[in-house]
Formats: structure tokens, C-alpha cells, sequence
């Protein structure tokens, strides 16, 4: 009985997001699930986000048709599972003309012109009147925007939990909570064992997903493949706007690999290295997101340099507010929360996928999958989806 349990058996270690993108693969192709959890909720990074599934970060290859697989699970799950969840579209806005012919050369590059469209200042005026205007000087004047349909907004710290709720009540997910994994080792070539302090669990198929952890066992082994960790600083506000959209501004272009290369990006970036000094060096640059409940998650901060010591800085959160109130009034929102997050990225390849012998392939019994970076909430169930094909060797 055992055996003919675990050859039906998927177990995946970590209830983050990407942990429960592939838990729910299997579980709709019929497999019996186990999800194994160190902590007693999701704790990382998947709750520390901005809640933004955002497509229009991504380059415009792959990455991107990644993006927009998992944007049409996401909605799929999320109106089964009864999320709140909102289709709200984005906007890059552009309060200089050098940000205005950055956004115009994206949407000239092949596949630009289907992400989105230029809308002038007095539409988004029209159907955004929460966005400022300018306050002149440094912040400029509103030249228009990019506006992408694309993006979506949950909630970031329901929604792991209610997945897993879901993925328990609909599909018979098993959850382990606050259960460290000591080991997983594989059996033969079609079978491995889970191994925690409590308990042996045998399965067919194992998916390791360590988030930012680099200390301890797998973790390890996507630092050793390059995957760095990054410390990013947030802030959570009450207001009584309604934005209606998610918001970012020319810093953003800075930042996402969806615009590297475009020509015209030298100058924007030469233009805020004079204008806003210190930015760079943080790694600044601003989103903006609403939650159902009216309240804006607002960041962020991107800090390299391990070991990460537990300070968070006022002088960040200064800067964040400081060019926040170029596009968004500050004098109509009250910070809450200020908190931390850390993720793992890669710098070459959107995620790592690897063997235990920490190279690409085959796919065996058992599965490393980690490293999705700030895009985690947006790759989450395309990983999910595409990782659980190759495992089952349906592609």
C-alpha cells in the first residue's frame, strides 16, 4: 500500500508562492499532494510584495509569454479559490521627455506595441485622477504614460494562505506546517523520500522551493549556481485615494529588463544620477499598489551586500516618500507598516531549475526550483505549470 501510495505522490517542499504554483500543477493533473512548510504560514517573501503580477517588467521573449501563461492561471485560480483580486492594469509615467522617448522606443521594439499604448497626460488626468501632475523643478511635468491591461493585484498577505486553503479544500493538498525537511533522498530513479524530524514521507516526485534560504541544504546549492540574495525595504499606507491602477514613474524604467537597451535610457539614468543622487546607490526605484481594503503598498529599495544586518533605514524610506510625492500627494496617505523583505535572484535566467547534482537536467525524482527573484509573484504558476510538465514528461 505504501508503494502504490508514493508512486501517486508529489511532495513539495515550501508553501511560498512558487512552492504552491507547482503543488496545485499536480494537484489538478490528479496527484496526491503534500506540501511541507518550516514555518507555520507563508513568511517570506511571498508576503512582503507588493501583490502585483506584472507582466510588463518582463523582457519581451520568453519571460514574457512565461508572465502571461501565469497571469491566465492566476486568474484562473483566483476566481475559483474565490480571491480578491483585481484586473488593474499599470501605468509608467513619464514627467520628462527623456522618459517620454524611452516609452515610445519600447513600444517601437519588436512585440512593444502589444504590451500596452501611449496615453497622454490628459487622459490619465481622465481616468486616473489620483496620479499628480508634477510639482515642477526635478519632478517635472506629466508628458503622458504606458499604460499596460496586463497587470494584476491580489493581495500579498491573504493570499498564500487562502491558495493553500483552497488547494486543500478543492484539490486534497496535505500541509505540514511548521515541519523543517532534515533531507530528501532519492530512492532510485522513480521515487524519493522526504525526510523531516517527525516523519518519512515517500513520493514519486519531490519539488524543492527555498525561497531566499541559502544557508542550509538546497539553498546552497542555488547560491553555488549564482543566485544572489537581495534585501529590499517597504512601506504600507491608509489614504482615501483611489488609484484605480498600479502606479510607477521614470525610475522604474531604471530598473526592469522589459526597457534594458533602449537607447534612450543612458540619458534618463544620467539625468536622476544628477537630479537624485544617492537613488542608485540604494537601488530605488518606485511601485505603487492598492489592495482591496483601499490600503497602497509602496516601495522599494534593492540591497546587495551580504550579511544583511536587521536595520531598516529611515534614510531609504525619506527617499521612497521623497519621489513618491512626484506623481502621488504624500500629504494624502499615512504610513502604517514599514517592514523588510529578502529574495533570491539570479542575474542571468528569470529562475533556476536544477538537478540535486546542482546542474540542469535530467529530470529525475527530485526537483530544485527556486531563485524567481522580485518576479516571483508574477512567474509563480507559469513555473508552476511549465516545471510539472517536464517533471511528468508531457513536454
Amino acid at each position: 500500500m505504501q508503494q502504490l501510495w508514493a508512486e501517486n505522490r508529489a511532495v513539495v517542499v515550501g508553501a511560498g508562492i512558487v512552492g504552491l504554483a507547482h503543488a496545485y500543477a499536480f494537484a489538478r493533473r490528479g496527484w496526491a499532494v503534500t506540501v511541507v512548510e518550516r514555518d507555520l504560514a507563508a513568511m517570506s517573501a511571498t508576503v512582503r510584495n507588493f501583490g502585483m503580477v506584472w507582466p510588463i517588467g518582463q523582457p519581451l521573449d520568453d519571460r514574457r509569454v512565461l508572465a502571461l501563461e501565469s497571469r491566465a492561471i492566476w486568474l484562473q485560480v483566483a476566481r475559483d479559490a474565490e480571491l480578491w483580486h483585481r484586473e488593474c492594469g499599470s501605468l509608467h509615467l513619464a514627467y520628462h521627455e527623456d522618459e517620454a522617448a524611452v516609452i515610445q522606443e519600447f513600444l517601437s521594439a519588436p512585440g512593444g506595441s502589444e504590451t500596452g499604448e501611449w496615453i497622454s497626460a490628459e487622459k490619465v488626468r481622465e481616468k486616473f485622477p489620483a496620479v499628480g501632475d508634477g510639482q515642477g523643478g526635478r519632478a517635472g511635468r506629466m508628458h503622458g504614460a504606458l499604460w499596460s491591461p496586463s497587470e494584476l493585484a491580489v493581495d500579498p498577505r491573504g493570499t498564500a494562505t487562502e491558495v493553500a486553503a483552497y488547494l486543500h479544500r478543492v484539490h486534497g493538498v496535505e500541509f505540514h506546517w511548521g515541519s523543517s525537511v532534515i533531507a530528501v533522498e532519492e530512492e532510485s530513479d522513480r521515487a524519493a523520500t522526504v525526510v523531516t524530524s517527525t516523519e518519512r514521507i515517500p513520493a514519486r516526485h519531490v519539488v524543492v522551493s527555498p525561497g531566499s534560504a541559502t544557508d542550509l541544504g538546497f539553498g546552497k546549492l542555488l547560491a553555488a549556481q549564482g543566485m544572489r540574495r537581495c534585501r529590499l525595504q517597504m512601506l504600507r499606507a491608509e489614504t482615501d485615494l483611489h488609484l484605480g491602477t498600479h502606479l510607477c514613474a521614470g525610475l522604474t524604467l531604471l530598473h526592469y529588463g522589459s526597457f534594458a537597451g533602449l537607447p534612450g535610457l543612458a540619458a534618463v539614468r544620467d539625468r536622476y544620477a544628477k537630479e537624485w543622487p544617492g537613488y542608485a546607490g540604494e537601488g530605488i526605484h518606485l511601485l505603487v499598489s492598492q489592495h482591496g481594503d483601499g490600503t497602497l503598498t509602496i516601495g522599494d529599495s534593492h540591497e546587495y551586500n551580504e550579511p544583511f544586518r536587521p536595520y531598516l533605514r529611515e534614510s531609504v524610506f525619506a527617499k521612497i516618500l521623497d519621489y513618491l510625492n512626484t506623481f502621488l500627494p504624500v500629504d494624502q496617505i499615512r504610513i502604517i507598516e514599514r517592514w523588510d523583505g529578502v529574495y533570491g535572484k539570479h542575474p542571468d535566467v528569470p529562475y533556476l531549475s536544477l538537478a540535486p547534482d546542482g546542474t540542469a537536467g535530467p529530470y529525475g525524482p527530485v526537483r530544485i526550483v527556486g531563485s524567481a527573484g522580485g518576479a516571483g509573484m508574477t512567474l509563480s504558476f507559469g513555473i508552476g505549470e511549465r516545471e510539472v510538465s517536464r517533471i511528468l514528461g508531457e513536454s
